[in-house]
């Protein structure tokens, strides 16, 4: 099966083509260029890299969530356009899952995290068994010291991928948790683990279409909650006249 997939929900952008488990090629950015200039193009490299076509592509995979709100918006966005023209099958997979990929092979428990700012992090830990993952939470947006719990009541040692490793480190070590980071061409979201995770879900039976592609955000946008504390004050004011 060939794997079209795409990563946007942070600052890096990556896209890549495999066949089943095998990476065929990617292309990776980590420049801070808009990535709604900079992924199309990276898909059309990819393909014709490998004298590959869109029509060759037998599923197309996106990281849905979480991440950065307009990160997840223009790589489903792109995933929804590149897979409409075929009716292509279509797989929405968790950013965390697809980062804890790249480490699968350790054996470790792997602990997934973003920064979410506002003193939380997105995250969610796995085992890695070796060849696969086995999930040990889900995904979420939660404080450090949630997850701190969380790592403290397993009481086994974790490493730590995602552009908020560091950032969960350090606090994690502070309170004398057993934390690693995995080296820096591992420790990111990258396109591969989106495909890899796809992977799975296609032997589950479990894929969408490009209709059912949307992003996961996990918590409200900055919007979304400006505009509901707006009203809280407005019901509150109406209340008291």
């Amino acid at each position: 099966m060939k794997i079209l997939a795409i990563e946007s929900s942070a600052t890096a952008c990556s896209v890549a083509l495999c066949e089943d488990e095998v990476l065929l090629a990617q292309s990776f950015q980590n420049n801070g260029l808009t990535h709604s200039v900079t992924l199309l193009p990276m898909a059309d490299q990819v393909l014709r890299g490998c004298g590959a076509s869109l029509e060759d592509v037998d599923l197309i995979a996106v990281a849905a969530g979480p991440g950065s709100f307009t990160g997840l918006r223009i790589g489903v966005s792109a995933a929804k356009g590149l897979a409409w023209p075929g009716k292509k099958p279509c797989a929405a997979v968790s950013t965390l899952e697809a980062m804890a990929w790249t480490v699968a092979h350790t054996g470790m428990e792997i602990c997934a995290g973003m920064d979410a700012r506002r003193n939380q992090v997105y995250a969610a830990r796995f085992l890695g068994t070796g060849d696969g993952l086995e999930r040990l939470s889900d995904d979420g947006a939660i404080s450090l010291e949630e997850l701190a719990a969380q790592v403290k009541k397993s009481g086994n040692p974790q490493l730590l991928v995602g552009d908020g490793a560091r950032l969960c480190y350090t606090t994690l070590r502070e309170l004398g948790l057993d934390v690693r980071m995995a080296p820096p061409h591992l420790r990111y979201q990258s396109a591969w683990g989106v495909a890899r995770a796809a992977l799975e879900q296609a032997r589950a039976g479990t894929l969408t279409d490009a209709d059912g592609l949307v992003p996961r955000y996990h918590r409200l946008s900055q919007a979304e909650r400006e505009r509901l504390a707006r009203l809280r004050s407005q019901g509150a004011s109406d209340n008291q006249s």
